[in-house]
């Protein structure tokens, strides 16, 4: 999985895909960097007007859930439906479900109504989508729980939901419910820089656009992106998250095929 990882990770360099983002107004800048310097090209539309324009013509739709108000949820659906119908990969993630009823409920909603490629979050989130009550402080995850607890988790949801489940904390999982990875890499300094979580489900945007499986897609997202994060750390982590955003960006740009295969850690379950 490592090569394969590599190899789409160029992929994605040599091709650009369009990745049509709605996500939130606090990390949409940030988001639109990371893109490019993976290699992707971002667009940001919201219009209920261009939504399903934009959304046919991409290599993948975004749907992120960070800054909810009823216009935007009313854009992702006319967004999803428009990608649906047209074979365009759909990422959702479902920034802090579970911590307001209308929040829950809009992710549900949007998981009913959309066929999701992947969902990208954490286990509360995920929890949350399929009607477990696992707590959430905000909009982030307040701790993880057993390796075995999330497996059984992701997996669940999984086939609950007919979708790739890609839950990130301290290990991140991969699942369609039948094959499951488990990844290793990444910093927990990426915890510290707002928008890493976001950033990541776009990237795993990226990888989809090029990569007709979604497992392998996300498996190789989110390897590359850890990897990128521990160079980053390496190089810079020590300054504080100022520093470590700048080089996080900068080693997204740089993390290669090669240093994939020789940093990453992904295993089988």
């Amino acid at each position: 999985m490592l090569e394969e990882a590599g190899r789409l990770l160029a992929r994605v360099r040599e091709s650009s895909p369009l990745v049509h983002n709605i996500t939130n107004v606090v990390v949409t800048n940030f988001t639109a960097n990371g893109l490019y310097a993976i290699g992707a090209s971002p667009v940001m539309a919201y219009s209920k007007k261009e939504v399903a324009d934009m959304a046919k013509i991409a290599g993948a739709l975004v749907l992120n859930i960070g800054t909810l108000d009823e216009p935007v949820v009313e854009a992702m659906l006319l967004a999803g439906k428009a990608a649906n119908a047209h074979g365009v990969p759909v990422i959702f993630d479902p920034v802090g479900a579970g911590a307001t009823p209308y929040r829950t409920e809009t992710a549900q909603m949007i998981a009913k109504e959309i066929k999701l490629t992947v969902i990208r979050g954490n286990a509360a989130e995920i929890a949350n989508i399929i009607g477990e009550q696992w707590l959430i402080k905000g909009v982030d995850g307040a701790g993880d729980t057993g390796k075995q607890d999330r497996l059984h988790l992701a997996e669940k949801a999984a086939k609950t939901l007919d979708t790739v489940i890609a839950m990130t904390g301290a290990t991140d999982l991969v699942t369609d419910g039948v094959h499951t990875y488990e990844i290793l890499n990444g910093h927990p300094m990426l915890t510290k820089v707002t928008g890493t979580g976001c950033l990541l489900s776009s990237v795993v945007a990226a990888f989809t656009a090029v990569e007709k499986d979604p497992v392998k897609a996300a498996v190789a997202a989110i390897t590359a992106y850890g990897v990128a994060g521990e160079v980053a750390f390496e190089r810079a982590g020590e300054k504080g998250p100022g520093s470590f955003q700048i080089e996080f960006l900068n080693q997204l740009s740089k993390v290669s095929a090669h240093d994939v295969m020789r940093l990453g850690k992904i295993e089988k379950r």
